[in-house]
């Protein structure tokens, strides 16, 4: 079965760029252009990984990473925080939040495919 990726970021653009590269890496990719939109698609089917924007208006990042860490249906699921702010502070506080990785933004395919190798051991 094809792994599902969920991708969550409120650029359109960015969604939609990050998961025509997921399909090209062999993943079935959703694109949610909110957080609220990403909370709802998460009762149909559990993802393999989400890929989740921090800086959106209203309910940011880091609530929604909260929420993940928080289900016991989904609190195994890793979590890689994308964002262009990639201070240490910011990589840091991901990390201490339960996300697995933090990839910086613009995300080329190559950086993509080595964080995913690293979460599934591909």
């Amino acid at each position: 079965m094809t792994r599902l990726a969920l991708v969550v970021d409120d650029s359109q653009q960015t969604a939609d760029s990050l998961s025509r590269m997921l399909e090209l890496l062999d993943f079935e990719a959703q694109a949610a252009y909110s957080p609220r939109q990403a909370l709802g698609r998460l009762g149909a089917r559990k993802p393999d990984v989400v890929l989740l924007d921090i800086n959106m208006p209203g309910i940011d990042g880091f609530e929604v990473l909260g929420f993940l860490k928080r289900d016991p249906r989904l609190e195994d699921v890793p979590v890689v925080v994308i964002s262009s702010e990639a201070q240490p502070e910011s990589v840091q506080r991901a990390l201490e939040h339960g996300a697995a990785d933090f990839l910086a933004k613009p995300i080329s395919l190559e950086a993509l495919e080595t964080c995913l190798a690293r979460l599934f051991g591909d």
